[in-house]
């Protein structure tokens, strides 16, 4: 089966790099979320790809530190990652660039649109990290912001539930899982997708996202082809 999308934004979240170690890199983890990526490039797809910092650092829970700074710290955290899966994709045969929002020219390059473009042109896929950039936004703001200046076609988030649901399904067994909704009811009921400042950026620019769990890394390939996974917001 094809793929329906040509570029798309995938965002994974630190944790899923941790995998069952639940703090710091689990690299059999990481290679297996890798070979699925590689997939989806041999189908064809442009990738571009933001990460989380969670599996090492959480601005919002450093207590009395000045948030500036932790979330400065939280932008490292990122690069780690971003480092972790660039080499992950190497060693899988997947042609890869990391582009940083802070500069660090010794690691990485800037982040600048127009190459990152160019490098989905010539079959690379790009992760990048420091989230924005600035403080008080997040690594899912970071992804709609990429989303949209890369024109992607759709931005997935690969998570460790398989969905939306109307309630937390890991505290309510009654819970119920959409199968899709409206980026204002999402924004209206305050559900889990992503923080209202990313929700707003995709809606405002037509971005859909689909939300679907990581714990199969090769749902990102069934997510490409257009399967029934997840739930999709438009």
């Amino acid at each position: 089966m094809p793929a329906v999308y040509k570029r798309i934004l995938l965002k994974l979240s630190g944790e899923a790099l941790a995998g069952d170690r639940k703090f710091g890199l689990d690299f059999d983890n990481v290679l297996r979320i890798c070979a699925s990526i590689k997939k989806c490039v041999d189908l064809g797809v442009e990738i571009g790809i933001v990460v989380g910092g969670g599996n090492f650092w959480r601005g919002r829970s450093s207590g009395k530190m000045d948030r500036t700074r932790a979330d400065h710290m939280g932008m490292l955290a990122t690069v780690i990652n971003s480092l972790a899966l660039a080499d992950g994709l190497e060693q899988v045969g997947v042609d890869v660039r990391v582009q940083t929002a802070i500069s660090m020219q010794q690691i990485a390059e800037p982040y600048i649109r127009n190459k990152a473009v160019r490098h989905f042109e010539k079959g690379r896929v790009v992760v990048f990290g420091c989230g924005t950039g600035n403080p008080f936004f997040s690594t899912d703001t970071a992804a709609s912001l990429r989303a949209a200046e890369i024109e992607a076609d759709i931005v997935f988030k690969a998570t460790n539930v398989d969905g939306v649901y109307d309630s937390d399904p890991k505290m309510n067994e009654e819970a119920v899982r959409y199968d899709e909704l409206r980026f204002l009811d999402v924004l209206n009921n305050g559900l889990a997708v992503m923080d209202s400042t990313a929700a707003s950026l995709c809606m405002d620019n037509q971005l859909p996202i689909l939300v679907f769990s990581l714990d199969d890394p090769d749902n990102i390939v069934r997510a490409v082809k257009g399967e029934n996974i997840g739930t999709l917001v438009k």
